[in-house]
């Protein structure tokens, strides 16, 4: 078999979701010129896992970097704030032209990933970003955004999120029009973190391939933000993706258990000790010297969740939403960065899988569901839909 190195100069790795672009913002209001991407940003504080050394290292060809919008935010600030991101994000892309280029189609995925640059996307995350409106989705795609996460941690005015109360059963009729309006621009629907309901909803109305660009299997790990085996089944049959995170607390039962606890704790201490950001924290941390995770997930945890993707799903249907960025505890050991793709594919390949399942699992799924996907815009031909 070749090697992975060699693999990954034929079909490119694309990780399906990676935070950077808001931790930027949270750095400096520029976010952009924050932080030196080709420089160590291990030295930072925090520190970051991602930077431009560290993804070549991981033969990283394909990037899918989050416009992220706090879900506190709703209407025109929420549509404010996603525009900021998206151009951060084309302005990060800019000022790399070495290493990294914009995408928009899977072709451009694979030209720029041949030519030894960084294929480089943007995502939102969260329905509440397009501030209720048709047109905020349509200009977003037009600004080069590839797929929106249909809800975040909490429910929106038409979609239910996984770790929220059902406010809605699923989709309300507006929630239908923007599947139906993401399928005719040839904009992936991302079903990570919708309730199953939302999910089941989508995958009904929807007419090109869906993925979940950050999730777990929910047979592994009960947090209602993975997927269920009947859903992985749903998504396969709609001939969407389902992409394996690395949050630890999506992984194993007691690593879940410990970041309920954690999040339980914090929000007890953010009632103490209201308005005193430093005095929670540091209560915070001390409550973490006598509470210590009793498990911790590895690198092996995520390679069991592809494994079960894959038996419940098939091959076809299984990819890498790593999430970086996205979680503030430390990553499984052995995937602590970018650089550490090519061990978790060692790891596939120990399991037995072929190199074709490796190309499958690194990007190609990817690729056939993008590409599904314009292609059933380049069939749409309903008029324009009004919002």
């Amino acid at each position: 078999m070749k090697s992975i190195s060699t693999i990954l100069r034929e079909v490119p790795l694309i990780d399906g979701h990676n935070d950077l672009p808001w931790q930027f913002r949270k750095l400096s209001k520029d976010g952009r010129d924050a932080v030196e991407l080709a420089g160590d940003t291990t030295q930072l504080t925090p520190p970051l896992a991602t930077d431009l050394k560290r993804l070549k290292a991981g033969g990283v060809g394909g990037q899918f970097w989050v416009a992220y919008v706090p879900y506190s935010l709703s209407g025109a600030e929420a549509v404010f704030v996603l525009l900021e991101q998206i151009d951060l994000i084309r302005r990060l892309i800019a000022r790399y032209p070495g290493a990294l280029e914009l995408a928009l189609t899977a072709d451009d995925i694979v030209r720029i990933h041949a030519g030894g640059k960084i294929a480089s996307l943007i995502a939102i995350e969260g329905g509440h970003a397009i501030g209720h409106s048709l047109a905020a989705l349509r200009l977003s795609h037009a600004l080069g955004a590839r797929y929106l996460t249909l809800t975040h941690v909490k429910n929106n005015d038409w979609a239910d999120a996984s770790t929220d109360q059902p406010l809605h059963r699923g989709l309300t009729p507006f929630g239908e029009a923007v599947v139906r309006e993401m399928n005719r621009l040839g904009m992936m629907v991302d079903l990570s973190h919708v309730s199953d309901d939302t999910m089941r909803a989508a995958l009904k109305i929807s007419q090109a391939p869906v993925i979940c660009s950050h999730s777990g299997a929910r047979a592994l790990c009960r947090h209602p933000r993975n997927v269920p085996d009947d859903l992985l089944k749903q998504v396969a049959a709609n001939g969407g993706v389902v992409m394996a995170v690395f949050f630890s607390g999506y992984l194993t039962e007691p690593d879940r258990q410990y970041e309920e606890e954690s999040e339980q704790e914090e929000a007890r201490l953010a009632k103490l000790h209201a308005g005193d950001d430093a005095r929670i924290a540091a209560a915070f941390a001390e409550w973490r010297k006598t509470h210590r995770n009793p498990r911790k997930a590895t690198l092996r945890d995520v390679a069991d969740h592809i494994d079960h993707i894959r038996e419940v799903a098939g091959i076809d249907h299984v990819g890498i939403g790593s999430d970086f960025e996205g979680f503030r505890v430390p990553p499984p050991a052995g995937l602590e960065d970018v650089s550490c793709y090519p061990a978790l594919l060692a790891e596939l390949q120990k399991r037995g899988y072929s190199e074709s399942d490796l190309k499958k699992v690194a990007g190609e799924n990817l690729l056939r569901v993008m590409r599904a996907n314009e292609s059933a815009a380049a069939r749409a031909c309903s008029p324009v839909a009004n919002g």
